[in-house]
């Protein structure tokens, strides 16, 4: 399972309407019906054509600005210097739509998708409107960037938030599932973790252990550029090396009818931390 869940930096780049994706994880990649995620690099210059064709999505700059075109509307975005040093602005295209991402200087974007039914109108995320909560204390102290989470930004299908862990802490702390329909406790979710460490030679580690039998079990070292598939199954904690910062982006999506983020935690974990640290 470790081998199929875990996708190391550069395993299924491929160039695509004249961009570099350097990581391309679709519903038939995963082996799952909603999530996908893709990560584009763009030449100075570069222009990067999106069919969305059954999926929304969210084009977020990781580094670097860009312009997001679609037939009715222009979004510029401004972007950062990069995943560590700031929140972002970000534009969202919906399903059964052209787009294009153009940068005049480069960069490396994001594209978190998920597959809907609804077409909702293409819309501009301004950075200064992006909820940031400090979660945790202690050696369990994150920052969570909820530009996508369920009760921010209104999308058909799609979850996303990024996560900010200081060297030497724990995040996604106590493991958690969202792996079963519950209506009021637990919704069904597939989940992407895409990680970039700060500093050269940083790694993290990402454990996701089984909630049933014959359940996901993956315990990766991961580094810049790497993704972490999540199905089903317990996942965390995400361990961040001392003296480099990780950073991660959760995508996710799932077959209920509402848009919601209802988990369940691990009954041995919340004993001894008394709850989401």
């Amino acid at each position: 399972m470790n081998d199929k869940l875990h996708i190391l930096r550069g395993s299924t780049a491929g160039s695509i309407a004249g961009a570099d994706h350097v990581l391309d994880i679709g519903p038939e990649r995963a082996g799952w019906t909603h999530s996908s995620l893709r990560i584009v690099e763009l030449a100075p210059g570069g222009i990067h054509s999106l069919t969305t064709g059954e999926s929304e999505w969210i084009v977020l700059p990781l580094e670097g600005a860009c312009t997001v075109r679609t037939a009715d509307e222009e979004f510029q975005l401004l972007g950062r210097e990069s995943v560590f040093a700031s929140v972002t602005d970000f534009a969202y295209v919906p399903r059964d739509a052209q787009a294009q991402i153009a940068s005049g200087a480069g960069g490396r974007f994001a594209l978190a998708g998920a597959k809907c039914e609804r077409q909702l109108p293409a819309r501009y995320g301004p950075a200064p409107e992006v909820p940031v909560e400090e979660r945790g204390s202690g050696n369990c102290a994150r920052q969570v960037r909820n530009f996508a989470s369920a009760d921010a930004f209104d999308c058909a299908k799609l979850i996303a938030v990024e996560v900010i862990t200081p060297g030497g802490n724990w995040s996604s702390y106590p493991p958690h599932k969202h792996d079963e329909h519950r209506p009021g406790e637990e919704s069904e979710l597939e989940e992407i973790y895409y990680f970039e460490i700060d500093g050269p030679g940083g790694f993290g580690y990402q454990r996701v252990s089984p909630s049933r039998e014959g359940g996901s079990d993956v315990l990766a070292e991961v580094r810049s550029g790497d993704a972490v598939l999540v199905p089903d199954g317990w996942h965390g904690p995400s361990i961040a090396q001392p003296g480099h910062t990780m950073y991660y982006l959760n995508v996710m999506a799932g077959p209920g009818e509402t848009r919601e983020w209802r988990i369940c935690f691990h009954p041995e974990h919340t004993a001894t931390t008394g709850g989401y640290r």
